[in-house]
């Protein structure tokens, strides 16, 4: 029996008004569907749109063209079954790491008390169950990632939006939060929209990686398959002959629209 559709772009087209008044489409014709339980992760060059699409699926932006559907249902406004995880910190600094994962509970109303007791349920879920009573600022960055996972995963919702969330992390603790987030997630299998740059990274925590074009007028050009067994471990599982097969493949598509994007000097989709 097939999985319900999380998320379902549909002809969708992004654009954009520029300052000299001329409209850039950022992304043209985008056809793109997560099923339940699905984790997609998206490559592409520089400016592409990836994070267009990504605020696209999460309400932020509203598309010039084509359709957008959250769980069979048309999105109007923000999507409330997805939690977005940024690539910057969105922490509050005044904050301890336990009110900053217990706030996502009290602003729906959930009773302090209750909400504190299960934000230290979920700090100890991430490994920082002794670290409650610091701030942002005595937090090392992979710490304060657990935080902001910690805070989105607490809302339990059905769906993860994730841009580039350990792009500002060194090699190591990036793997060691994806190997975490492969633990957590593997627990409900929430349906998963995580934007990298890293095509080694896609590949080890991935159902399936999707390639977009170099832009203006990105398109998706390219959906592979990852069948490499899970559970899987990051450290590990670089090793394997499949993941290097499947690596080689897929750069030799990628690496070209890279090579194009540096060509044009096109203007980032995501910055504008």
């Amino acid at each position: 029996m097939a999985m319900p559709t999380a998320v379902a772009l549909d002809d969708t087209t992004v654009a954009f008004r520029v300052a000299d008044g001329r409209l850039y489409t950022a992304v043209e014709k985008a056809h793109l569907s997560v099923a339940q339980g699905e984790f997609v992760a998206i490559v592409g060059p520089t400016g592409c749109g990836k994070s267009t699409l990504l605020n696209v699926a999460a309400g932020l932006l509203k598309p010039a063209s084509g359709s957008v559907k959250v769980f069979d249902q048309p999105l109007e406004g923000l999507n409330r079954e997805a939690g977005y995880l940024f690539q910057a910190d969105a922490l509050f600094p005044w904050k301890t790491a336990l009110d900053n994962v217990a706030i996502g509970l009290e602003v729906k109303g959930t009773p302090r008390a209750e909400a504190l007791k299960r934000a230290q349920d979920w700090l100890a879920s991430v490994g920082l169950g002794a670290f409650a009573g610091r701030y942002p600022h005595m937090l090392s960055g992979g710490q304060r990632k657990r935080v902001a996972l910690a805070q989105v995963l607490i809302r339990d919702p059905k769906i993860l939006l994730m841009d580039e969330p350990f792009g500002p992390l060194d090699a190591q603790t990036r793997q060691v939060m994806g190997n975490l987030l492969l633990e957590l997630w593997s627990a409900d299998r929430k349906a998963v929209l995580f934007v990298t740059h890293d095509l080694e990274e896609a590949i080890a925590l991935a159902d399936r990686v999707v390639i977009m074009s170099a832009g203006p007028s990105s398109h998706i050009i390219g959906n592979w398959q990852v069948g490499l067994p899970r559970p899987r471990d990051i450290f590990e599982v670089r090793l394997d002959r499949d993941f290097h097969a499947l690596h080689r493949e897929i750069w030799g598509v990628l690496k070209a629209e890279v090579m194009k994007s540096y060509a044009h000097g096109s203007p980032s989709a995501e910055a504008i």
